[in-house]
């Protein structure tokens, strides 16, 4: 009998409680989600198996022994997980379209609105003002600058925020056409708009470059980010340097995704996530996105007022910084109106311009807050 309790004593289930099966239900609803519908796979299953994890009773995230804490503290709350996802998100991007229409600048610019609407609702709800910028930044529908930005203001916010950033990602097809087609006639709808110009190879090359220098220079804290993102693209533009490129875009990008999923899964015990503010979270998160759809497609029939050859407003929405899906969306509600009318690459420019803006959002609300 001795032998047979201590046994038992030496087994974790005195240690469980109601709250460990919650969290297992949510880990195993995320793991559905993944792989039986799609949403978002490759960082819904590590998060998930991340928050599986973390709810079994062990030292697995105790500080300075368990494994996912030193996954968390070296990759996360030192803030090096999410510039390399940059350098990998760099690497993928085609600034061309940006190039080809400078205006769509302004667009990705736009769609940012969300993040400041949604940031004096968190204030209002009682978040404090460092909460209330994490939260806010899920608007931009960017998960690696969600992240970035709690590790430096908010970390007990970073589990919370980047499911629900990553989630929203997720649900781009679901959220924007609605707000779209209400913002929109089928008239506006139908606009097609000129074929893009051909960008040269020179103008890719210098455009990385003068975009870095010039959002550090204004806005500093956004280096770690903006500096990532452009490097990864010249090594894509510069055409001499295949290996690197493909090793950012592919086996570096993989690496790091894994360690950022399941070391953000890590940050969500029962104890945190069970909590009324998490609702709250989810519920200003989802007025994020909508808002930020929002303001981009106002912002693009704003600038029709004064264009000779009008944009489609649907483009707009594209500003956040869900890419590709974010212009996909835009190009489906399009052909929906008109079949003919081919939006992918005008949408794409924005598209790429709201992952600039969103970094510079969350730069902006570190050098202010931190």
């Amino acid at each position: 009998m001795e032998l047979l309790q201590g046994m038992w004593t030496s087994m974790a289930f005195d240690n469980l409680y109601w709250g460990n099966f919650v969290m297992w239900t949510i880990a195993l609803t995320f793991v559905y989600l993944a792989i039986k519908k799609g949403f978002e796979p490759l960082l819904l299953l590590p998060i998930a198996f991340g928050i599986l994890l973390v709810n079994l009773p062990s030292e697995i995230m105790t500080p300075g022994e368990g494994l996912l804490w030193r996954f968390y503290h070296y990759g996360e709350e030192w803030a090096i997980i999410p510039p390399l996802i940059f350098l990998g998100i760099g690497a993928m991007t085609d600034f061309g379209p940006v190039i080809a229409n400078p205006k769509t600048l302004l667009l990705g610019a736009g769609a940012q609105g969300g993040v400041y609407v949604t940031f004096f609702g968190a204030l209002a709800l009682g978040f404090d003002i460092n909460q209330a910028a994490v939260i806010g930044i899920i608007g931009g529908a960017d998960g690696p600058t969600t992240i970035f930005l709690a590790s430096k203001l908010a970390p007990e916010m970073m589990g919370i925020c980047a499911v629900a950033a990553y989630s929203y990602m997720a649900l781009v097809p679901v959220i924007q056409p609605p707000v779209m087609k209400l913002l929109t006639t089928e008239a506006q709808r139908k606009i097609r708009m000129k074929s893009l110009r051909k960008v040269s190879k020179l103008e890719k090359i210098f455009f990385p470059i003068i975009t870095v220098i010039v959002i550090t220079l204004v806005v500093p804290d956004a280096a770690a980010l903006m500096g990532m993102f452009c490097f990864g693209n010249l090594l894509r533009e510069s055409g001499v340097v295949d290996r690197l490129s493909l090793t950012a875009q592919n086996e570096l990008m993989n690496i790091v995704t894994i360690f950022l999923g399941i070391s953000v899964g890590a940050t969500m015990p029962a104890e945190v996530f069970l909590s009324p503010k998490v609702l709250g979270v989810f519920a200003l998160g989802s007025i994020a996105f909508a808002s930020a759809t929002a303001t981009g497609i106002g912002l693009a029939h704003l600038m029709n007022l004064f264009l000779k050859e009008k944009i489609n407003p649907l483009i707009g929405a594209a500003g956040v910084s869900a890419v590709p899906m974010a212009a996909r969306v835009a190009h489906k509600v399009g052909s929906e109106a008109d079949k003919k009318n081919y939006l992918l690459m005008h949408a794409m420019g924005p598209n790429v311009a709201g992952v600039i803006g969103t970094a510079v959002a969350a730069g902006m609300f570190i050098s202010v807050l931190k």
